[in-house]
């Protein structure tokens, strides 16, 4: 039976799976309103800045840290730009296959090139049981698209590229979940909102109040607060590379939601995908080893807060 830490960690690696699960139907609802992608993230990092900005503030030293700028620009700004903007362009789908679908090997990737670890190769199995319950998943959505999603796809794969780079950076450089999110959602508003409110086109006015208010609340609190808190404590305990394999269910989870929701039909594609990957994700999930705990990792200056 997982220890209590484990189970901690599981835990909010599920709330994160949830809250994300339901990112690329809200996303892409955004995406097909008359709203950019521009437009979504000032209302992502202004709401998020204003609540943290209540609560708690920004750490000591962030300002200062040249490694908390970065992670607000790959983990508050790149991820949801590139990803907002690419849902102008794919679908939904595309979106769940390309950001949450490839973090499994972008984050072993990472972590090797970035922090030196290895693949365990009792991962090795789960990881080849992802891969193939996404190709199936994959295939029809792909096949049928021709190239008018391209645009969109690059731009889905370099938010799955930012967020990658970004989990294994966090957990590399120590910080704790609540400072640093308040860290990377507060720099993050500094930097866009500014420019948003001086050279960017605005399409605020042609959106519903609805519309407006729901995607304030899903993308600042839900998303950018809630999410990244449970996924950083998930990290945190468990490891970036397999909380990432968790991570690959979301694309067909939210593809099961679009059936009741969206009237999608569940197809043998989708049915036999979701079969491989929770199989496989269960197979690299698997303990191993006892994970690092998050109290042997370097602690960065600055981090109290």
């Amino acid at each position: 039976m997982p220890s209590s830490p484990s189970r901690q960690g599981y835990l909010a690696a599920a709330g994160a799976v949830a809250i994300w699960t339901g990112f690329n139907i809200v996303s892409r609802l955004a995406g097909k309103s008359a709203l950019a992608g521009t437009d979504i993230l000032a209302l992502r990092v202004g709401t998020a800045a204003l609540i943290l900005l209540a609560y708690g503030g920004l750490p000591r030293g962030a300002v200062r840290d040249p490694r908390q700028w970065l992670l607000a620009l790959l983990g508050g700004l790149g991820v949801s730009v590139f990803a907002y903007c690419g849902f102008k362009y794919a679908p939904a789908a595309h979106g769940g296959l390309l950001l949450p679908g490839l973090q499994p090997f972008l984050s072993a990737a990472f972590a090797w090139l970035l922090a030196g670890e290895a693949v365990q190769r009792h991962k090795l199995p789960g990881y080849a049981l992802i891969a193939l319950g996404l190709a199936i998943s994959a295939a029809p959505m792909f096949g049928d698209a021709g190239g008018h999603t391209l645009p969109g796809d690059v731009l889905l794969l370099l938010s799955s590229l930012c967020w990658a780079s970004f989990g294994v950076l966090a957990r590399r450089w120590g910080f704790q979940p609540w400072p640093l999110t308040r860290a990377i959602t507060i720099l993050a508003a500094l930097i866009y909102l500014p420019i948003y409110a001086l050279l960017l086109p605005k399409h605020l006015a042609e959106a519903s109040w609805g519309m407006l208010a729901f995607q304030a609340l899903y993308q600042g609190a839900g998303a950018a607060i809630g999410a990244m808190l449970l996924y950083l404590r998930a990290s945190a305990i468990l490891g970036t590379v397999r909380v990432s394999a968790l991570f690959a269910l979301i694309p067909l989870l939210a593809g099961l939601l679009a059936v009741p929701i969206l009237g999608e039909p569940l197809t043998g594609y989708l049915a036999a995908g979701l079969v491989c990957v929770s199989l496989g994700a269960w197979l690299a999930t698997r303990q191993g080893g006892a994970p690092a705990p998050a109290a042997n990792l370097p602690a960065p200056a600055g981090r109290a807060g």
